[in-house]
């Protein structure tokens, strides 16, 4: 998966041109970094010399590898977004748990191309910053799931005190970070022990003849 332009950085003003660049040089850099060695093989300093540039103005960015990867993590959640507003055929859709195997085996493209993915957020590295990163990414996109599920079905009624579709995906993410644990990569089998845990904590809430709408909303 090729990196998504304009990451989240700490910033009253949006960078100039040149500082847009640098970053993103930067950031491809510590991808490959990422991809290579995984986190615990990551600094500031293999960072600069993998992009070729003073390790000063890596910091001038990224004060830490938290940081970095904070900025990493943002960008692979970009991706996921991207994948949740791709066109949906509403004609074809058999069911909500057709949506829901649609939705997970376009995240799932994700991480199978973009070893970066894996390792940040299915990997077992510990970082408490790229963890409340994913975490709050996770609300997003559960929100964002949420509206496109709306979309094209009624939904129930679904409680205010927990993010129910942000839940969902979390728990499909462990089955895929015991897989990648256990085979270094999410086999076909965990993916499909994956999506049928989506579905079956989706269950829990929708029931699963869950009425279509006509038309999708626009």
């Amino acid at each position: 998966m090729s990196a998504v332009p304009s990451p989240s950085i700490p910033t009253s003003r949006k960078p100039r041109a040149s500082s847009q660049a640098r970053i993103a040089q930067i950031l491809a850099a510590a991808r490959e970094l990422l991809a290579e060695a995984g986190v615990a093989g990551m600094s500031i300093y293999s960072v600069a010399e993998r992009a070729a540039i003073p390790p000063s103005s890596v910091y001038h960015f990224f004060p830490s590898v938290p940081a970095l990867l904070e900025a990493l993590t943002a960008d692979v959640h970009a991706a996921f977004r991207v994948s949740l507003g791709q066109p949906v055929d509403h004609q074809a859709l058999q069911g909500w748990q057709h949506l829901a195997r649609l939705v997970e085996r376009r995240m799932l493209a994700i991480y199978d191309s973009d070893a970066a993915a894996r390792q940040l957020i299915l990997a077992q590295h510990g970082l408490a910053e790229v963890l409340q990163a994913d975490r709050q990414h996770d609300i997003e996109l559960g929100e964002l799931m949420r509206a496109l599920f709306t979309r094209h079905f009624q939904l129930p009624v679904l409680p205010d005190d927990v993010e129910v579709f942000a839940l969902a995906l979390e728990l499909g993410d462990r089955v895929y970070a015991r897989s990648v644990h256990q085979h270094g990569r999410i086999t076909e089998r965990m993916a499909e022990e994956g999506m049928r845990v989506l579905e079956a904590y989706l269950g829990l809430y929708l029931p699963s003849c869950l009425p279509k709408r006509d038309q999708p909303l626009d």
